[in-house]
């Protein structure tokens, strides 16, 4: 599949961050990024599909720096990713490493990815990502702006659009691969969000109503457990939209001067 210009721009922008570190909107520089499996925070969501599917293989699409075979993917056991979900066959593509093989496999991941995908070709790539699924397609989707920028200035999540919107590209494009499972997750934070039951479309058929709903359920906590991340990226949202509370947060800033000239931000 060919990507658009931007596209194709967008992914040396990733293979230079990959090598070389990001710089975090506060300034701070950051290397040895996008190594963490972020798979691991969705495993128990995830097993139930590959154990009923009887998944084999793996085709990890835009899989960063994963390891299917290191341990611990699983702390409580130790095991692998392997061993966790019980897969013989892992194919890792990620094209910011150079790790360019698609292979069909009975199950496609993609978490972590398509916020960083051009609007132009997201349409495109998720119709890939059905394509090479033979059983089972899981997507995770971050639904909000990223603490890292691109080395142009840009927010590293370019496309950041609501669970709903995201819901209704994976519905209109599912048609088309009956066959196919799908489990949307759509992260508003890094920590929660929401989980679209798994479907497929060829159960739309089977029906006995018109109306198909939408059945979706939460995880995590959206008030208790923002990162510090993600109360950046919260206040930079409110400020860009509502300026006037400008004034209302650097009162806050100033009341806690001496709490923050005592603490680190990492």
């Amino acid at each position: 599949m060919i990507l658009s210009k931007n596209g194709q721009k967008l992914i040396k922008h990733y293979g230079t961050m990959a090598r070389d570190g990001i710089v975090h909107r506060s300034g701070k520089k950051v290397e040895n990024v996008y190594n963490d499996f972020q798979l691991t925070k969705f495993r128990h969501i995830v097993l139930p599909s590959f154990k009923e599917l009887k998944i084999e293989s793996v085709l990890d699409y835009g899989g960063g720096g994963s390891n299917w075979d290191k341990s611990n993917f699983d702390p409580e056991t130790g095991q692998t990713a392997k061993q966790f979900f019980a897969v013989k066959k892992v194919t890792t593509f990620e094209p910011a490493r150079q790790l360019n093989k698609k292979e069909r496999s009975d199950c496609v991941t993609c978490v972590d990815v398509l916020e960083h995908i051009f609007l132009a070709d997201v349409s495109n790539i998720v119709r890939e990502l059905f394509s090479l699924a033979n059983k089972l397609l899981v997507i995770n989707v971050a639904c909000y702006e990223a603490s890292a920028l691109l080395p142009n200035g840009e927010n590293a999540h370019i496309t950041v659009r609501s669970p709903d919107w995201w819901n209704g590209l994976v519905n209109a494009i599912s048609n088309d691969f009956p066959e196919v499972e799908v489990l949307l997750i759509c992260s508003e934070t890094f920590s929660a969000g929401i989980i679209y039951k798994s479907y497929k479309s060829k159960d739309w058929d089977d029906s006995k109503t018109f109306t198909v709903s939408v059945i979706s359920t939460r995880f995590g906590d959206p008030v208790d457990k923002f990162t510090p991340e993600d109360i950046v990226a919260g206040v930079d949202q409110l400020t860009k939209k509502y300026p006037k509370t400008i004034p209302f947060i650097l009162k806050i800033l100033k009341n806690n001067n001496k709490v923050l000239n005592s603490t680190v931000f990492d």
